[in-house]
């Protein structure tokens, strides 16, 4: 006997929020500036270090400098909002992180300080 699979399991959001805005627009990235200087400079240092810190391996980042429209980047920042049960779409991941990936790592980077509760990337399902 076969069993169909009514619905696709969601995601729990491992904050205590209902769905919210990301702290800082996708352009506030020079309020830190020593994080801003970084990702200026050495922007697929400063991915790594994030997406380690996020607890996906240190090297996602660099499948990006294959492709223009940066899979690694827009993947990272779809599996970021929904940790935290941020609003958005996939189709504004990919257009952020099309036209401006250094900006959507500092906003990345940003949310996991201002949250407090990076280091962890495991999604429970229901």
């Amino acid at each position: 006997m076969s069993w169909t699979v009514a619905s696709q399991p969601r995601p729990l959001v491992c904050s205590s929020e209902e769905e919210g805005d990301w702290s800082t627009g996708i352009c506030s990235c020079c309020n830190d500036m020593k994080q801003c200087c970084w990702v200026f400079w050495c922007c697929p240092c400063f991915a790594c270090k994030t997406s380690k810190a996020f607890g996906q391996c240190l090297c996602l980042p660099l499948l990006d400098v294959c492709s223009c429209v940066h899979p690694a980047t827009m993947v990272m920042r779809t599996n970021v909002r929904y940790h935290y049960g941020i609003k958005g779409s996939l189709c504004t991941d990919c257009v952020c992180a099309t036209c401006c990936p250094s900006c959507v790592w500092c906003q990345m980077a940003t949310e996991m300080k201002s949250r407090r509760i990076g280091g962890t990337s495991r999604v429970k399902y229901l």
